[in-house]
């Protein structure tokens, strides 16, 4: 398997992940909270597919998705067109409300991107920095790994959400 069919693999996990547990959800079901101070299926997979596309987006040259297919308008947040979700309060994780139709419509643009993207990669361009902020450097094939890594571990909390709310265990 080359570069590029390895991180199409990867992002297909997630994608996989994010239908599982979205699917079938109403409104109300995606906006429950788990828990107190815990963040609820809606949070999770908004911020995940942000992230996503704020990143990969950055690396390909590209506009986002959110704005540059109207994503925002369409799921029409009360907050700045600019958020990614990092350093959310409570009230703010509260504020973001989407249908399932909404939440993997943006999903599955992103992922679509996301492969376009990626199907264009060789192993050298893996080794490209594309942010220098960190030490050491951040290369291509590091912040691709760190987005799939961080959208699987908020995929996985989706999924144990979406299991609590299904036997009724949420507090």
């Amino acid at each position: 398997m080359d570069c590029a069919g390895l991180l199409e693999d990867a992002f297909a996990r997630v994608h996989e992940a994010v239908h599982e547990a979205v699917e079938g959800l109403d409104e109300e079901a995606l906006a429950a909270a788990p828990g107190p101070g815990a963040n609820p299926i809606a949070w999770l997979v908004w911020h995940l597919t942000r992230i996503q596309d704020d990143h990969v987006a950055d690396v390909a040259g590209r506009e986002q998705l959110w704005t540059a297919q109207g994503w925002a308008n369409r799921l029409d947040l009360p907050l700045p067109h600019t958020d990614t979700g990092y350093g959310h309060t409570p009230d703010r994780v509260a504020a973001v409300r989407a249908g399932a139709g909404e939440l993997l419509g943006y999903h599955d643009a992103v992922h679509t991107a996301t492969l376009e993207y990626v199907r264009t990669l060789g192993p050298a361009d893996l080794d490209r920095v594309v942010d220098t902020a960190w030490t050491p450097a951040v290369t291509l094939g590091v912040r691709l790994v760190s987005v799939v890594a961080d959208d699987l571990q908020h995929a996985g909390q989706a999924a144990y959400a979406r299991g609590l709310l299904e036997r009724g265990t949420r507090t």
